[in-house]
C-alpha cells in the first residue's frame, strides 16, 4: 500500500529512538543510563493523583468541550494572571492532549501550502515535522553557541520574506535550556511587530529556571506583542505529568476558534480525567514543582562543571530546562569518529550510556543530556563518558 506523501516525508524522532534502543539493551540485561527522556524522574504530586482518582469516582468520565473544561480554564486563566500579568478569556484558551498536540492543531489551522515559519536552531526536534506535515516549509536560522544559541534581532529580520507566516521562539530552550532575556524579546519582538508576524511562543519550561534567572513570556511586555503571540503551555513538565497530556494556548480567539473546530473533529476533548488532575496542579499547593526546581538546580549545579570536564566538550551553561547541550564535535573526532552520532551510538554500546545526538536538533556537532534523573546516575553516566573518551586518547 502506499503511504501519503506527507508521512513519507517525516523524520522520526532522535529522542523516542535511541530512548528505544537504550530500553531494548536494558530489557537484554545491559547496565544503561538513559539520559535521554525529556521528562521529570518525580512521580506526579500526591494531591493531583487524588484529585484524578476522586474525579472518576464522582463520575466525570465522560465527554467534555472540545477546547477543555471550563474550571480549567479558569485555572489557566488565574495562572496566567499571577505568573504574568496577563489577561485572557475563555474563548481565547483551547486545552489539547499535550503540549505537542495543541502545536500540531495551531500549525494545521494557520499555514497553507508554502508558508514559512522560522525556526532558530538548535530546536525541538517536532517544530519542523509539524510544520512540514501543514503544508509549510521551515525556515531555520542558527543560534551560534558563542551567543548562547540565540538568535538576533537581524537575523530575523534578514530570514523573513513575503511567505513568513510565524517564528518560533522557545525559553527555556529544549535542547540548550538557554532563556531570553526581556530585552532580547523585546528587540525580536518589534521585528515581528514591523513585519506582522505571528509569534509562537512555547513557554512549556518555564518553571524550570535556575541561578536566579527570571523567566519572561514576549506575551506581557507590551499589549501589542500580547495580541501577536499565540502562548503555548502545559503541565507536563512544570508538575511531573508527561504522561497525563494536557497543554494548551492561549492567543488571538479566530485562531483558538479555528483550533477548538480542528480539535472537534479530531480527538473530541482532551481526556477528561487529565483534566481534572490538571485542575488539581493549577489550584493546589505548587511546594512540588518548586521541591523539584531546586532538585535540577542542584543536579545543574554539581553535574555541569563534571561535563565541561570531559577531553573534547564545551558546553553553555543553562538556565532553564533540564538539558545539558555540550558541543563534542573534537571531543569525537579525538576518539576516531567521523560523525557525532557515530560517537553517541559508541557511547551506548560501549559505556552504556544513551545520550540523543544533536543532529536531531540541527546542530550535528552537539549532544543533548537530561539531568531529570537522580543525582548519583548523573554522576555514573558522566564518569563513564569521561572514562570512554580517555580510554580512546
Amino acid at each position: 500500500m502506499r503511504l501519503a506523501k506527507r508521512v513519507m516525508a517525516l523524520t522520526p524522532s532522535s529522542t523516542l529512538a535511541i530512548t528505544a534502543k537504550a530500553k531494548e539493551l536494558k530489557e537484554q540485561g545491559e547496565d544503561v543510563i538513559g539520559l535521554g527522556a525529556g521528562e521529570p524522574d518525580y512521580n506526579t504530586p500526591q494531591h493531583i493523583l487524588d484529585a484524578a482518582l476522586q474525579s472518576m469516582n464522582e463520575g466525570h468520565t465522560k465527554y467534555t468541550p472540545s477546547a477543555g473544561l471550563p474550571a480549567l480554564k479558569k485555572a489557566i486563566i488565574k495562572k496566567f494572571e499571577q505568573d504574568q500579568g496577563l489577561t485572557y478569556k475563555p474563548n481565547e484558551i483551547i486545552v489539547g492532549n499535550g503540549a505537542k498536540h495543541v502545536l500540531y492543531t495551531l500549525f494545521q489551522v494557520l499555514l497553507n501550502d508554502g508558508d514559512e515559519v522560522i525556526i532558530p536552531s538548535p530546536y525541538w526536534v517536532s517544530y519542523p515535522e509539524q510544520v512540514k506535515l501543514a503544508g509549510g516549509v521551515p525556515v531555520y536560522i542558527e543560534g551560534h553557541e558563542q551567543n548562547q544559541f540565540k538568535i538576533s534581532p537581524e537575523q530575523l529580520r534578514q530570514a523573513i520574506t513575503a511567505k513568513t507566516k510565524a517564528v518560533i521562539i522557545n525559553s527555556p530552550s529544549n535542547p540548550t535550556g538557554v532563556l531570553y532575556t526581556e530585552e532580547e524579546l523585546l528587540e525580536l519582538g518589534k521585528v515581528c511587530l514591523e513585519q506582522d508576524i505571528l509569534i509562537v511562543s512555547d513557554e512549556i519550561y518555564e518553571k524550570l529556571v535556575y541561578f536566579g534567572a527570571k523567566h519572561v513570556s514576549i506575551a506581557e511586555i507590551s499589549s501589542k506583542l500580547k495580541e501577536q503571540t499565540i502562548v503555548i503551555n502545559g503541565v507536563s513538565k512544570s508538575h511531573s505529568m508527561t504522561g497525563w497530556r494536557i497543554g494548551y494556548a492561549a492567543g488571538n480567539k479566530q485562531i483558538i476558534e479555528a483550533m477548538t473546530n480542528l480539535a472537534s473533529h479530531s480527538t473530541s476533548n482532551p481526556t477528561t480525567t487529565a483534566q481534572f488532575a490538571a485542575i488539581a496542579a493549577y489550584n493546589g499547593s505548587q511546594e512540588p514543582v518548586e521541591e523539584m526546581r531546586q532538585a535540577f538546580e542542584k543536579r545543574l549545579e554539581i553535574i555541569y562543571d563534571k561535563v565541561v570536564a570531559i577531553p573534547g566538550f564545551t558546553c553553555v551553561k543553562p538556565q532553564g530546562a533540564f538539558y545539558l547541550y555540550p558541543n563534542v564535535k573534537q571531543a569525537a573526532e579525538m576518539t576516531g569518529f567521523f560523525h557525532v552520532d557515530d560517537f553517541v551510538e559508541a557511547l551506548l554500546v560501549e559505556a552504556k550510556v544513551a545520550v540523543i545526538p544533536g543532529s536531531g536538533f540541527g546542530t550535528p556537532d552537539n549532544i543533548r543530556l537530561s539531568y531529570a534523573t537522580s543525582l548519583d546516575q548523573l554522576e555514573k553516566a558522566v564518569a563513564r563518558i569521561h572514562q570512554f573518551v580517555e580510554s580512546k586518547l
